[in-house]
This record gives structure tokens, sequence and C-alpha cells, in this order.
């Protein structure tokens, strides 16, 4: 299910937003839309700690609460939606970029503009689920993006994923054994196994040495004996394949 969330303070256009999105996902019934209507800010922001939305259509100019000041709590509590912007001056472009906001679109604003902008925010969305591993947790089913995850690392009987942020999601007890939990990974060129306890995101390698893999944040990644020169070489040929670039996956 896509949930959409639309904020906007003004009845008249709300309505008319309303009624453009009731028609953009009849026309897309496999996208199965769940639109939440919000007058007020900080009503949307309850709704988005209990379940977060995927696309958020903001009004820029609100009373309580400014449409960038809005996305800028959405961020604060950790969201990745598609922020996308509804205003009748385009003097707040620049600050949208502070909030990463997917589009800013001026009003009025007609349905073949506005479905062609949400058309694009679904298909982003797509590519960034498929870049991403779903982890079993205790809490429930968790979203791990791939280019998030520093390394992983066997805990018992269970795989801990130590995300850039210092976030860690750690799965249920393992049925199978950690190379199975991991295959998802190691599918992918950055992934390096170290041993039979750790594969470690070659992005955030920083030094190989004899012993161990140097990571972000002077974290230490412990390398089984024989492995430095595998490791050394892995680590060269994902840059070298990629240069300058972070990752083969989309944002």
């Amino acid at each position: 299910m896509l949930r959409i969330a639309l904020c906007d303070d003004n009845p008249a256009q709300c309505s008319l937003l309303c009624q453009m999105m009731k028609d953009f996902a009849q026309q897309r019934p496999q996208l199965a839309v769940k639109l939440s209507v919000f007058s007020s800010p900080w009503e949307l922001l309850v709704a988005e700690e209990e379940t977060p939305f995927h696309i958020c259509l903001l009004d820029v100019v609100m009373p309580e609460l400014s449409g960038i000041q809005l996305g800028s709590k959405l961020r604060d509590l950790g969201s990745r939606a598609a922020i996308i912007y509804l205003t009748v001056s385009p003097e707040y472009a620049l600050d949208s970029y502070e909030v990463e906001a997917f589009h800013y679109l001026i009003k009025p604003v007609g349905p073949a503009r506005l479905f062609s902008v949400l058309d694009k925010a679904v298909q982003s969305l797509e590519k960034r689920r498929a870049a991403c591993i779903t982890v079993k947790t205790r809490a429930g089913l968790s979203l791990a993006p791939l280019d998030q995850i520093v390394y992983v690392e066997l805990s018992g009987r269970t795989a801990r994923y130590h995300l850039s942020g210092g976030a860690c999601l750690e799965s249920v007890t393992l049925r199978g054994s950690f190379q199975e939990e991991t295959v998802p990974l190691l599918a992918h060129a950055r992934f390096f196994p170290c041993g039979a306890s750790f594969v470690v995101n070659l992005f955030y390698v920083t030094a190989v040495e004899k012993k161990f893999l140097l990571l972000d944040g002077g974290r230490q990644v412990p390398l089984p004996r024989g492995l430095a020169a595998q490791a050394r070489q892995r680590w060269s040929d994902f840059w070298l394949d990629s240069p300058g670039a972070p990752a083969p996956f989309p944002d």
C-alpha cells in the first residue's frame, strides 16, 4: 500500500487536491493508494510517528508551522518520504533543498503536472525499495537500505546490522547459518565476508590492516589470518569499478 499524506490548511485547495488524488488513485489501482488529509502539521507529525508515509504533499505557507519547518521535523523523525511542496510562490524553493524535497510545484497545479511528479516519486520509491533488504526483528519486519549498512556481525544466534548514523537492527534468532542470512548482501560487490562472523560494506572501509578492517568512525572488524591480501584487492577493485561514486545503488 502506498501511504500518501496531504497537509494544507486552505479548505478549498485541500478539497481540490483531494479530488485530484482520488483520480490519481483510481487511474493506478495497482498502487493501492491510501490518502490521509491533515489541516494541521502537528496532526501529520503524530500520524507519521505511528505509521510512516511514503509521499508527503505539503503546503509551504501555513500559520502553525511552515511546510519547510514541517519537512525538517519529518526528517528529524527519520522520515525518508518523498516530500512534494505546493505553493503559490517560488521564493521558498531554495529552502526546500534543506529537507531534500523531491519536488516543488507552483499553484495552481493541474492533474497532469501533479500526476507526472507523483509517478516519478513512486518510481524513485520503488528503486529505493529494491535497494533494501528485509530484516526480521522482534518488533517486526524492517527495511535496511543497502547503502546504509556499514557491517553485519553474528552475535550469538542473531545477526546485528550496524547502520550509518549509529542505528542497529538485530534479527530474531537465526534458523539457518549466518552465511545464509547474508546471501542477499553478498550478491552485491560492495559487501565482503570477513570470516564466518562478519560481512562488511567496502564503502565504509578506510584502511585494510593485517589483522582488521578499519571503518568510518574508527570501528574495527577483525580479519582472519591470511585474508588481508584478498580484502585489500576487493577494496581496491570496488573503488576502481566505481571511481568517486559511493555505490551502484539508486538513491
